[in-house]
């Protein structure tokens, strides 16, 4: 019984033996398929893809912009005189007509008192040569004078009738500048400046006591309508017509935009820069802009370029120019060249080289060679900060 017990025991322990050395086996076997499997994905590099991006068919740009009253004028003086009294300040609204400054003029008024002396002389003098050809005609009948004295006294009497007039008119032009004393608006507006002050000596050619002799007296807007300036490159010419808007904002108020309408374009480029002046308009009824402020000018238009984008990140440079790395069917990589058109921040637009259907390597490792096998894996969440393309901002909305 004893000899049975004993053989059992040491066929259980073989039993026991032979199933530790199968397992044995079997885990060595696949510790080394899972070694080579390793091994195998070592020796192939792993890249994570992106993909080019239609850009929309149409092109934004942003350009600087001068804004100005619908009506501007600066506002010199007829008259050299020095200033009596200025009754209109920065920022008052006028009416047209209204004054705006009175001129002292005391050379002007001298000179219109010497006028009407001249004139009352050539009156009197005019007097006397009527007087005297009317006798002179008289004694034609007595033939008691030649018919030469006769005509010379006639021709002195119509000199002396034309001379009368022309101290008239001497009168009247003096007139004329003596309204001019007066300064007043040219149309309904806003003052917006103003370089005069009590006792200044002032002319046709400004104000004479300041350090520019060239200073207008005042300058005055219309500002319920105003006007955008803005130099558009050769690009956009096509595109400037009625029905094309221009999305504003001012320094003053950064978070307004204003819509602009397009009024008007100079049909014609200046060759230094390439760029024609082009004309929009709004109405500013709340007064909100300003005439002088500078326009950050934001235009858009269809213009369909047929460009792609792909992250920055996705470019390979190489002596051969500008390349992205892309990876065919069977997993090999290849370098595409590429021809840029614009470079942003994040991205870049690409004009030339580049498909939809191309599978585009994401920060292309240095170490990568042409027809290298790789292995396409997907980036950890949080990991590919370029994989999502940027796009330009957009404008919002216009509240004006």
């Amino acid at each position: 019984m004893n000899k049975l017990g004993g053989k059992v025991i040491l066929i259980l322990v073989i039993i026991a033996f032979l199933a530790i050395m199968v397992y044995r086996i079997n885990e060595g076997q696949h510790e080394a398929v899972a070694l080579q499997k390793s091994a195998v994905e070592t020796a192939v590099t792993p890249v994570a893809l992106t993909r080019a991006k239609i850009v929309e068919p149409n092109e934004s740009i942003t350009l600087p912009g001068n804004i100005v009253g619908w009506y501007e004028a600066p506002i010199y003086a007829r008259v050299e005189g020095y200033v009596k009294a200025w009754y209109k300040d920065y920022g008052d609204i006028v009416k047209k007509g209204e004054i705006l400054a009175e001129i002292t003029t005391p050379d002007l008024d001298a000179e219109y008192n010497q006028a009407h002396a001249d004139l009352e002389s050539e009156r009197a003098m005019n007097a006397l040569a009527q007087l005297t050809a009317q006798r002179y005609v008289a004694m034609r009948e007595h033939q008691a004078l030649s018919e030469q004295a006769i005509s010379v006294q006639l021709a002195e009497a119509q000199a002396a009738a034309a001379k009368v007039k022309a101290a008239e008119q001497k009168v009247k032009n003096i007139e004329a500048f003596i309204g001019f004393k007066k300064i007043t608006a040219p149309f309904d507006g806003v003052v917006t400046q103003r370089n005069i002050n009590v006792g200044d000596l002032v002319s046709k050619e400004g104000n004479l006591s300041g350090t520019d002799s060239k200073n207008n007296l005042f300058t005055v807007a219309e500002v319920d309508k105003l006007r955008l300036f803005v130099n558009v490159p050769e690009a956009f010419g096509p595109f400037l017509a009625n029905g094309l808007t221009a999305n504003v904002t001012v320094p003053q108020l950064p978070n307004r935009h204003f819509n602009f309408k397009f009024l008007t374009v100079a049909r014609g480029f200046d060759v230094n820069t390439r760029t024609a002046v082009s004309v929009f308009t709004i109405d500013n009824k709340d007064r909100a802009l300003w005439p002088g402020s500078y326009a950050s000018v934001h235009l858009t238009a269809p213009v369909d370029r047929k460009v792609m984008t792909i992250p920055t990140s996705a470019l390979v440079f190489q002596e051969h120019g500008t390349q992205v790395a892309v990876v065919s069917e069977d997993d090999s990589l290849h370098f595409k060249p590429i021809t840029v058109a614009k470079i942003y921040d994040n991205f870049i637009e690409v004009s030339e080289g580049l498909t939809v259907n191309d599978r585009i390597v994401n920060n292309p490792s240095a170490a990568l060679l042409e027809g290298d096998k790789v292995r396409v894996v997907t980036p950890v969440a949080g990991y590919d900060i370029v994989g999502t393309q940027a796009k330009a901002p957009e404008p919002t909305d216009s509240k004006h």
